[in-house]
């Protein structure tokens, strides 16, 4: 049976490949070619792969990630879509399934969005529902730099708490979306936002995600 993670990793490495290396993204400063990098290194470089969390680790990460950024285009995407080798923690359905589910979603839209012709996807029910649970989880630490307090909102009134504090800002939208601004790609995401327009603005300008 397929998963969410399984068919996310799939699309992102068809987008990575139709759009080529050079393509730009929604991540600041990394190219189609670099985003693959890391996706690569994440599932495969335990070693280096601490050091998108902890900082004393981060020039390991870079090293290791501007090594695989070398290698030809054609590898990253074949080693995105066989995924990670059978003795990584990834290769587990579970963990697959529960680690990779919106990092593949985000980054899918990184790719799709960053293109001057990309149109909106519609994303199916059960699969919305899936990036509300995990983001429900998340949202506090999602949240954690926001200046002002943030409420994460469904349109059908389910909400979330990102963020305890005085002004609120309340971002409405579908899970997609909201998962989208929660990880820090507030302009590209398709969110209302209610609120004092300072807040608003200060929200907008946050350094959001992990």
């Amino acid at each position: 049976m397929s998963t969410h993670a399984k068919r996310e990793r799939l699309l992102l490495a068809d987008l990575l490949e139709s759009a080529g290396p050079e393509a730009s993204t929604l991540c600041e400063n990394w190219s189609a070619r670099e985003l693959a990098a890391h996706v690569v290194v994440r599932e495969r470089r335990a070693d280096a792969a601490g050091g998108i969390l902890v900082k004393p680790l981060a020039a390991r990460l870079q090293r290791v990630q501007a090594e695989f950024a070398a290698k030809p285009y054609e590898e990253l995407i074949r080693l995105i879509r066989t995924g990670p080798p059978r003795m990584s923690p990834f290769a587990l359905k579970q963990l697959d399934e529960a680690s990779n589910t919106v990092e593949f979603y985000v980054h899918t839209e990184d790719v799709r969005r960053a293109q001057p012709d990309w149109a909106a996807r519609e994303l199916d029910p059960v699969f919305a529902d899936a990036l509300w649970s995990r983001l429900e989880r998340m949202a506090r630490v999602l949240g954690r730099r926001s200046p002002v307090g943030l409420v994460l909102r469904r349109p059908d009134g389910r909400t979330a708490v990102a963020h305890r504090g005085t002004p609120v800002v309340t971002a409405v939208g579908e899970p997609g979306e909201l998962t989208m601004f929660a990880f820090g790609r507030q302009e590209a995401a398709d969110v209302a936002l209610d609120g004092d327009k300072e807040a608003i603005d200060r929200v907008l300008a946050a350094d959001l995600g992990v």
